[in-house]
């Protein structure tokens, strides 16, 4: 039975309430190896002598030292295995201002006491994959590498407006927003791929064997799937959209992996700047036309009907080569089956698409299952 305790990821629980410490572990305690401390300065020097903790939760009003000096203390320290540490704050209260200003000193996420079980454990658990990642990706980067037969690249997908919308609508409406798009991500990622919940409205997925050209197709796509969402809320209508930073070890090997979500951060920065809505690396901002063309036939047709059921033309007009390269095997099928001249002939030299064009589709089709299964 030890064994299998031992091999749980450990959770330090700060707080200086007994009953809130034993309720956090009886929620807790199937999933995680926890150690509890009653104060901040207890909590310090465990993370100082014990090394297999991978995430704190940590109450903000505690004597001696606060979950605020605890958190200060973490990002301050010289250990990497220390600083980089997931902090989960949680609190009683859901004060808005409580909430940024521990955004803003460095915590990781942030929840009430009252959260309910299953997202407290998803939560935590998700901080502790990120841990771990971070763990195997700086102790072994290249044979991470090497196993995956390619690079790792990182995304920071941030709401727009996140702040204002919780202001706005009250920070419910915020967090409905959230799990909305955690689920949506979690559905899109293939199995090795990492989502980690860095601050309110803002997730980082880590992709081991994934280029940029992989990355900016998934976003783009993920922000057009944003687009046609609208939220209700009592008379009110709520679009939102997303900002995307990429960042990719691909040419540097050395880069950390936090170096790398640091990098993604700094560009949704950018992409905030430059007014929002945008997927950014660093070339600058991606368009569809900027990434390599099987990324972009690999999510053509799917996003066009979409347009287009939304009465809007433009872009699929823009790349209507495009569809007609994608599409004319199953115009061939149907004119086959249904023995009927469709004159793709013509189609062909209407959309000016020569026997090359076909073939470099033809190629490139041949590995789209595997392309497609991490753009979703």
């Amino acid at each position: 039975m030890s064994d299998v305790v031992a091999q749980l990821p450990r959770v330090l629980i700060v707080d200086d309430s007994r009953m809130v410490r034993a309720s956090l572990i009886k929620q807790i305690r199937d999933k995680f190896d926890v150690r509890e401390e009653s104060d901040g300065e207890a909590g310090w020097q465990s993370l100082l002598l014990d090394p297999t903790i991978e995430v704190v939760i940590s109450d903000i009003g505690m004597p001696r030292l606060d979950g605020f000096g605890l958190l200060q203390r973490i990002r301050g320290s010289r250990l990497s295995r220390v600083n980089t540490l997931p902090v989960l704050i949680i609190s009683g209260d859901d004060e808005n201002e409580v909430r940024m200003k521990a955004q803003a000193m460095g915590a990781t996420d942030f929840i009430t006491k009252a959260t309910p079980r299953v997202e407290l454990v998803a939560r935590i658990e998700a901080l502790a994959k990120l841990a771990q990642t971070r763990r195997e990706l700086e102790e072994s980067r290249e044979q991470l590498v090497r196993r995956n037969r390619g690079d790792v690249s990182v995304m920071v997908i941030q709401v727009d407006g996140y702040d204002q919308l919780c202001e706005t609508y009250g920070h419910s409406v915020g967090q409905l927003v959230h799990r909305k798009l955690s689920k949506l991500l979690s559905a899109k990622v293939r199995k090795e791929d990492t989502i980690a919940h860095l601050a309110e409205g803002q997730f980082a997925i880590i992709s081991p064997s994934a280029d940029l050209d992989a990355c900016g197709a998934f976003a783009l796509r993920l922000r057009r799937a944003i687009d046609t969402i609208v939220m209700t809320y009592k008379e009110h209508r709520i679009r939102i959209s997303l900002t995307v930073g990429l960042a990719s070890a691909h040419g540097d090997p050395n880069l950390s992996l936090e170096e790398l979500l640091q990098l993604a951060v700094s560009r949704v920065a950018d992409g905030t700047m430059m007014g929002g809505n945008r997927v950014v690396s660093e070339s600058g901002e991606i368009n569809a036309d900027s990434i390599g063309r099987f990324s972009r036939l690999a999510v053509s047709v799917d996003h066009a009907l979409t347009q287009l059921r939304t009465g809007s033309k433009d872009e699929p007009r823009k790349r209507l080569r495009e569809l007609v390269q994608t599409v004319l095997p199953l115009l061939e099928m149907m004119e086959q089956e249904f023995r009927i001249d469709m004159q793709l002939a013509l189609l062909l030299e209407r959309a000016q698409i020569t026997s090359l064009d076909m073939h470099t589709t033809t190629t490139m089709t041949a590995g789209a299952s595997v392309a497609t299964e991490w753009r979703g």
